[in-house]
């Protein structure tokens, strides 16, 4: 049996393999997983893509499933019970910057910008096809990443720095950094973008 070659960031449990496999890099389009996918990577700040990708589970439950119009009611006693859940990264600042990105995510909609075409326009709505050879070869962020960064800061998000929204559009599919020698890479390069039918 041939054994596959994979990104060398994802080697290390199961899980992460499956998330590398399944998820990493295909285009995302949907603006509720899109919201979803930006909070649990400005969750990660600070920390280890693993530590967040083990509490995933634990986050979908505590947050009402990423459900922006419910997260924007959370009040105080919602907030002090999110802060002894240990299911989620209790940290005080990255819940309030939950709220508060799903009040500026309503905001967003409500002007007629759905979200998945306001961060999909950063890429032209085409995913940046990389070549990229080595780990080293992988920056930390890029113009788009910190055009996006601007935009969304200005639009009251928060937890979205330049480095955050790189790793979020690596995640989401806009940049394929697979290295070319990955399974993945090729197979995420096929797919297509409805935005573009």
């Amino acid at each position: 049996m041939k054994t596959l070659i994979r990104c060398p960031w994802c080697e290390g449990f199961d899980l992460y393999r499956q998330y590398h496999d399944t998820e990493w890099g295909v285009p995302l389009h949907d603006s509720r997983a899109l919201f979803e996918l930006l909070i649990l990577e400005g969750a990660q700040a600070g920390l280890s893509w693993s530590t967040v990708l083990k509490k995933r589970g634990g986050y979908r439950e505590a947050f009402n499933h990423f459900d922006p119009k419910k997260i924007a009611k959370y009040d105080d006693k919602k907030i002090a019970e999110l802060l002894a859940n240990p299911g989620i990264i209790r940290n005080r600042l990255k819940v309030a910057a939950t709220i508060a990105n799903a009040k500026a995510y309503l905001a967003l909609e409500k002007s007629g910008q759905p979200f998945n075409q306001f961060l999909w326009s950063f890429v032209r709505n085409k995913p940046i096809q990389n070549k990229r050879r080595q780990p080293r070869e992988v920056p930390a962020s890029s113009p788009e990443s910190d055009a996006m960064s601007k935009a969304l800061l200005k639009a009251g998000f928060k937890f979205v720095g330049t480095t955050i929204c790189y790793a979020f559009m690596q995640a989401s599919g806009m940049i394929n950094d697979h290295l070319i020698s990955c399974h993945r890479h090729a197979e995420v390069k096929k797919k297509v973008n409805p935005l573009l039918l």
